[in-house]
Formats: C-alpha cells, structure tokens, sequence
C-alpha cells in the first residue's frame, strides 16, 4: 500500500511541478504584457489583473503543497535540533499528526467557503464563476492532508520515506 501512494505521490508531484512551470509562465507573459499595452498603448486587458491574481493564488497553493511533499515546508523544530534517532520520531510524528489535523480542519473549511462562493453566484473574468478558480485551495489543502497523514504514519511506524531518501541522496 505504501509503494501505492509513494508512486501516486510522485505523480502528483508531477504534475504540480509542470503546473507551476506553466502558470508561472503564464502570468509573466501576461503581466509584461499588461505592462506594455498600459505604457505603449494607453490600454490594456479587462481580465487580464484578476487572472494574474489567481495565477498567483494557484502558484502559491500548488507550490505549499510540493514545498510539503519535499519537506521544505515552513516547520518550528524547538526538540529535534536536540534529538537524533529514535528520540527525533515522536516530535516529528506529533509535528506531522498536528499538521495533518490543522490541513484536514482548513479543507474542510475551503470546501465549505467555496460552497458559500457558490451561493453567492459571483462571476470573474469571461463570466466564469469566482468558485471555480478557488478549487485549488480545498484541492491543495486536501493533498497536505493526505501527505502529511503518509508522514506521520511513516514516522510513526519507522517506515523508510522515499522523499526523504532521494532527498539525502540528492544532498550527498
């Protein structure tokens, strides 16, 4: 089962490191765009600002949930800066079990702002509801949950974590 979410976890990865490299992309060429329309045009695209602010909502999301995958998410180490070994498990298994509940406790409120967003029936650019393009934050706090769960059960059953191995392998 582990093997399972270690490939699906790669997967996933994936896809959010493509995702980052397109809406980065994306979102310099429409703000250098904007910039040369306002400053050589006196004009400029009607849609164009509220998209760069959700490219931005999406890179910032995408990438706090691949900053979790890698490990390299912001984190208070008070303990294990002291402990090494087996004293270093139960903190980072306390750490990862307390993450695991704050990012289920915030999907579960994104799903329900989201259902309020619906509700309202509010539109953004080309009449797309405001809803849609804040699917990435329930999506995104949901796939924390997930890994931070997979980390704490590693942690906790002392099983070997493929991130943090290619890591250290990658660091030697």
């Amino acid at each position: 089962m582990k093997s399972g979410w270690n490939q699906l976890d790669a997967f996933i990865s994936r896809l959010e490191k493509g995702l980052i490299v397109i809406l980065l992309s994306v979102m310099v060429i429409m703000a250098f765009s904007q910039i040369i329309l306002r400053n050589f045009f006196s004009t400029g695209l009607s849609w164009g600002e509220p998209l760069i602010r959700y490219l931005v909502l999406w890179v910032g999301f995408t990438g706090a949930a691949l900053a979790t995958r890698e490990g390299k998410h912001i984190t208070i180490e008070l303990f294990s800066v002291w402990q090494s070994g087996k004293a270093h498990r139960l903190p980072a298994a306390i750490s990862h079990f307390c993450s695991t509940v704050i990012c289920s406790l915030l999907t579960v409120a994104a799903v329900k702002f989201l259902w309020f967003e619906s509700q309202m029936g509010s539109k953004t650019f080309f009449k797309i509801p405001v809803w849609v393009p804040e699917l990435i934050i329930p999506i995104t706090f949901g796939v924390m949950s997930i890994r931070y769960l997979a980390k704490t059960l590693s942690t906790t059953f002392n099983w070997p974590d493929d991130n943090h191995l290619s890591n250290q392998q990658a660091d030697s």
